[in-house]
């Protein structure tokens, strides 16, 4: 028999626990000839959650769950879980139900009986929590994304995917402290065959992602996955040198041709300000690649787990 692992990271989501584990048990229960094992991942819930993932966990042996110190972000709840997960097949989910638990039947026929196909992902052109302007740079940074990657993203791809044991142990190989996991499972390759659907709106509860935590998350996945920038603030520099060569020789021209004096300093303030803003632009883009060098070469974990449901139950 078949062992599916579902990996669901939560921070402060005591309302959609218990909500999202009776959806979860439709499904199950139509999938009667596979195993199912729940995990859920508290990235230091200040909330009830971790309550909720202990009366869960006492009463249902397919649930386990994982206990973070402190917050460490959603790329780490997804990590240890992937870490901590048994099955053969592990899906990743969002406990919100915007990754609706039904459609783990269709993926998981599509993983196991097509050939050479190692993960079955969705993706959505549409996202009925975002407004007008949230969409419409969330569809700019995908575009952006796809074109300055080095290995290439899906446009709207989600993380609810279900992956087989190799793939997901190649991913579990790279322990990189900076991480982006759209980014890394694109990276590690294996065949993986895309779903369209419609995201559904948050059964309860309110979004964790501000648009301030986005925008973040979106420069990560840039420094991330791309060298682009870099190049871009060489470019940039080499543009202006260009240009201030050509301005210098016109001015010279000018003067000796026509004798007119050079413009006054207001001008020239306004150039300066100008090309100091260009040096800070560039100079932070090569903070940003130093600061992510800093941090990786400091080898602290990337999570430190005060609880599982071992030690509860063992108690």
């Amino acid at each position: 028999m078949d062992k599916i692992s579902l990996v669901v990271p939560c921070y402060n989501e005591e309302e959609m626990i218990p909500l999202f584990y009776k959806e979860l048990g439709k499904t199950v229960r139509v999938m009667s000839d596979v195993d199912f094992e729940i995990i859920f991942v508290n990235d230091g819930s200040k909330d009830n959650s971790l309550k909720e993932m202990r009366r869960l966990a006492k009463d249902d042996k397919k649930v386990r769950y994982i206990s973070f110190s402190r917050n460490f972000g959603k790329e780490a709840a997804m990590l240890a879980g992937l870490q901590y997960a048994s099955g053969n097949y592990i899906a990743v989910m969002d406990v919100d139900l915007q990754d609706p638990p039904s459609m783990l039947k269709k993926m998981y026929k599509i993983i196991t009986t097509e050939e050479d196909i190692d993960c079955v992902g969705l993706k959505t052109n549409s996202h009925k929590d975002y407004g007008f302007i949230r969409r419409f740079f969330t569809n700019c940074y995908y575009k952006l994304i796809f074109k300055m990657a080095n290995t290439k993203m899906e446009p709207g791809i989600r993380d609810f995917r279900l992956m087989s044991r190799q793939m997901v142990n190649a991913i579990i190989s790279m322990q990189e402290y900076n991480r982006y996991s759209k980014g890394l499972f694109s990276f590690v390759g294996f065949n993986t065959k895309w779903l369209t659907y419609e995201i559904p709106k948050r059964a309860a509860g309110n979004t964790k992602w501000s648009f301030f935590k986005l925008f973040t998350y979106a420069i990560d996945a840039i420094i991330g996955f791309s060298t682009f920038p870099l190049v871009l603030s060489a470019i940039i520099g080499v543009v202006f040198c260009l240009f201030s060569i050509i301005a210098i020789i016109i001015i010279i021209l000018k003067t000796i041709i026509f004798g007119d004096p050079v413009d006054g300093w207001p001008s020239l303030v306004c150039i300066m300000f100008f090309l100091s803003g260009i040096q800070l632009f560039c100079a932070g883009i090569n903070g940003a690649y130093l600061s992510k060098t800093y941090t990786e070469v400091k080898k602290r974990p990337i999570y430190i787990i005060k609880e599982t449901e071992i030690d509860y139950l063992s108690k």
